[in-house]
């Protein structure tokens, strides 16, 4: 294990220092690296400087056609070998990817933009996810139905489904590709997952990671290209069973539709607009830290960040002036220096969406009372904003910024936030600060979110549910459930002669 982390190590190495300049056409498939063949390529950014690091070249049709055949073969392999065995490699993963961190957060920082502590966590977070999901491939059980008559065997037996189409954004671009390759994995399916075009060279070093920890040719392609193209090629081929996709709502039921159309099953983690709701018997001093430490971490590039900040008025004042107190802690700058607590946002595109969700809410009414505007002329960065006097007529209320923006906004009584809070059609997290247990009850059954976490940051753990519902998506990338999203269901009723 110890020689094959060394030759690996000296891979990643090698493609961070090429990731300066020229063309990148590596695909990953069926265990090996190729040139692929595409006629397109996506430019690369360095979300420090703004300027072009390098260009990506896309898949071509024959280049999918590739990965789709190397994950049957790789599936037919992969179901075979026992749950104990996939584990054990699962587990080695698990190992290398902790061994390998420190050079994986880095190429993190350099092509995503958070600080290297953020990368470095998501990186030791992603292992234990690894963990996790290696044990529940090992207790996926299925189950013996007692019979109506003698001589007769009824079981339900669990299988994995298939081959895998997955998507991913690059806001967490290891974890979100573990939390889709872990359970896939581990239920013994393979999967051709197309990933972030801008952060290559980060989620490239997984697939060495999972080649060195032995996981067989086939089972992991890694493949870039147009949305567009390569979901309707991977959903409509015979050969996948199932889809995977993490992303924004609008881009989530496109895929959704297409998946159903061709009776793909899916699991959609799509955005947010979350709530976090502050009691006037709330510790608010704490309440205000924890939720500026939510708020602005990645750069609020997370779809269950906090975004409506909905204050009780007995304490609006006073919770305000101790959360502008925490947002002027943070400091901008490059993620690869110490002092910095928040990066740029990851391209110029989010960078302007942003900005342009702000102008609204001001040309509307909003106050700014913290930051709003871009900081220099190069790279992409945001002060941290804080707005207030936001109103359900604003854009930025009903879309989710995705950025570094806080909408601050009062209410009186339980029942007025419930329903500001349920107002959207998205529902995936949700945060609750109250001393008050009747509170918190009606909150945790009145709230339509598909995860609530009270009086502190408590979501994302691996052994924890992931996921939304209403136009958040369906399904889990977390917990004991989420493995259940790419096993199958067969009953077998035998008659013994």
């Amino acid at each position: 294990m110890d020689e094959m982390a060394h030759v690996s190590r000296t891979r990643v190495d090698e493609h961070y220092l090429k990731s300066d300049v020229g063309m990148h056409a590596r695909l990953f498939i069926d265990g090996t690296w190729v040139e692929a063949t595409g006629d397109k390529h996506s430019d690369i950014y360095d979300p420090l400087s703004g300027q072009i690091i390098g260009r990506l070249v896309h898949a071509s049709k024959a280049d999918l056609a590739a990965a789709v055949a190397a994950s049957r073969t790789g599936f037919g392999a992969w179901r075979r070998r026992s749950a104990f065995n996939r584990s054990k490699i699962i587990r080695a993963a698990a190992d290398l990817l902790r061994e390998r961190a420190p050079q994986i957060a880095a190429l993190m920082t350099r092509e995503q933009g958070k600080p290297l502590r953020e990368a470095a966590m998501e990186v030791e977070l992603s292992a234990d996810l690894l963990d996790w999901f290696a044990e529940e491939g090992r207790r996926a059980y299925g189950r013996l139905i007692p019979s109506r008559a003698p001589g007769i065997t009824q079981v339900a037996l669990r299988e994995p489904m298939g081959p895998v189409a997955a998507f991913i954004p690059p806001n967490f671009p290891v974890s979100q590709a573990i939390r889709k390759i872990g359970p896939a994995l581990a239920a013994g399916c393979s999967i051709v997952m197309k990933l972030a075009e801008e952060t290559p060279a980060t989620t490239s070093a997984l697939a060495d990671i999972f080649h060195d920890a032995g996981v067989p040719p086939g089972v992991l392609n890694f493949v870039y290209g147009d949305l567009t193209e390569v979901s309707e090629y991977l959903i409509a081929h015979p050969v996948i069973r199932g889809v995977s996709f993490t992303g924004p709502i609008v881009t989530g039921k496109g895929i959704a539709a297409l998946a159903g159309i061709h009776m793909k099953r899916c699991t959609m983690e799509l955005g947010g607009h979350a709530p976090a709701i502050v009691f006037a018997d709330a510790e608010i001093a704490s309440a205000a830290k924890l939720l500026a430490f939510a708020k602005y971490r990645n750069s609020g590039q997370m779809c269950a960040s906090p975004t409506r900040f909905l204050i009780q008025s007995d304490i609006y004042d006073l919770f305000k002036e101790r959360f502008i107190a925490e947002v002027n802690r943070i400091r901008v700058g490059s993620g690869n220096r110490a002092e910095t607590t928040m990066g740029p946002l990851v391209s110029a595109e989010r960078l302007q969406t942003v900005q342009d969700l702000i102008a609204d809410a001001v040309e509307r009414g909003a106050t700014v009372e913290l930051g709003g505007q871009r900081i220099g002329e190069r790279g992409h960065f945001l002060a941290p904003t804080v707005l207030s006097n936001v109103t359900s007529e604003m854009r930025i209320m009903n879309e989710d910024p995705f950025g570094p923006v806080a909408l601050l906004s009062v209410f009186d009584t339980i029942d007025e936030v419930i329903e500001e809070s349920n107002r959207l059609p998205c529902g995936l997290a949700s945060y609750v600060f109250t001393r008050s247990d009747v509170t918190a009850s009606k909150l945790s059954s009145e709230l339509e979110t598909g995860m609530i976490s009270i009086n502190h940051l408590g979501l994302g753990l691996p052994e924890t549910p992931y996921g939304g519902i209403k136009d958040s998506g369906y399904g889990s990338e977390g917990g004991s459930e989420a493995i259940d999203n790419y096993l199958v269901t067969k009953f077998v009723s035998r008659a013994i002669e």
